[in-house]
């Protein structure tokens, strides 16, 4: 068996999530598999770098496939590309060692989220951006972020009640502004269900000053997910780039 690499793409604004569920086929991994499927001629499993929530974006996620058989990388690239949808390209394809695994072989990833905080919406972009049309203190939110950094409790900051192992390493955030757009970006060893989008959430209520960045570190202590900011919509967000 040889081990391939897929650096996907991905518009998620159709898709109900990454991950194959049992009542539809409307995934992006169910996608990916009937289509490398119809390209080797059987079944096969594809493990991505993790999930991606319904109508979540894509332009760096990874995932790894098993095949019987040596393909030319770019081949194979071209091959899948004709199978599949328009929203959803496989980037790159590369041949791995065996034993590499999309998810368990992650160090990092990065995602990007996008705010427009105009009066009305971009026409072009509002489907890749969260309206906000609040007045936002950047430094405000920019001082928040050391709250946030190095390995933490971040049980309040998903909403999966049932996480086991809610430690999580944030390496990085940059908050950047370009007129009345504002780019949040996240570098971390992994992220919780709905993690980038509570953390989203809580920093614009500190840009529009309905809570105070010295106070996180009683909401992360407190473990309450009711304490942390409101999920941002899933059409901002982006998985940008898995590390390895």
């Amino acid at each position: 068996m040889r081990t391939y690499k897929l650096t996907i793409s991905y518009d998620g604004s159709r898709y109900q999530g990454w991950q194959r569920q049992a009542t539809t086929d409307n995934t992006i991994q169910f996608v990916l598999e009937w289509s490398i499927g119809k390209l080797v001629g059987y079944r096969v499993r594809v493990d991505g770098s993790g999930r991606t929530d319904a109508g979540v974006h894509a332009r760096g996620q990874v995932a790894s496939v098993k095949l019987s058989k040596l393909y030319d990388p770019q081949e194979m690239k071209d091959s899948l590309n004709r199978y599949l949808p328009e929203d959803i390209r496989i980037v790159k394809v590369e041949l791995v060692r065996n034993g590499f695994h999309a998810r368990k072989s992650a160090k990092g990833k990065k995602y990007e989220y996008y705010i427009d905080c105009r009066e009305k919406p971009d026409v072009f972009s509002r489907r890749y951006c969260y309206h906000y049309p609040e007045k936002l203190d950047i430094e405000a939110m920019r001082e928040a972020v050391p709250y946030l950094l190095g390995p933490k409790n971040f049980t309040s900051f998903t909403d999966d009640k049932d996480c086991k192992d809610p430690i999580r390493k944030i390496t990085n955030i940059k908050i950047v502004s370009s007129g009345e757009k504002v780019r949040i970006t996240f570098y971390g060893t992994g992220f919780l269900y709905h993690m980038a989008r509570i953390l989203t959430g809580t920093l614009l209520e500190i840009g529009t000053g309905k809570r105070e960045a010295s106070m996180l570190p009683v909401v992360i202590a407190a473990e309450d997910r009711s304490l942390a900011g409101f999920l941002a919509p899933a059409r901002g967000l982006f998985l940008r780039k898995v590390y390895y």
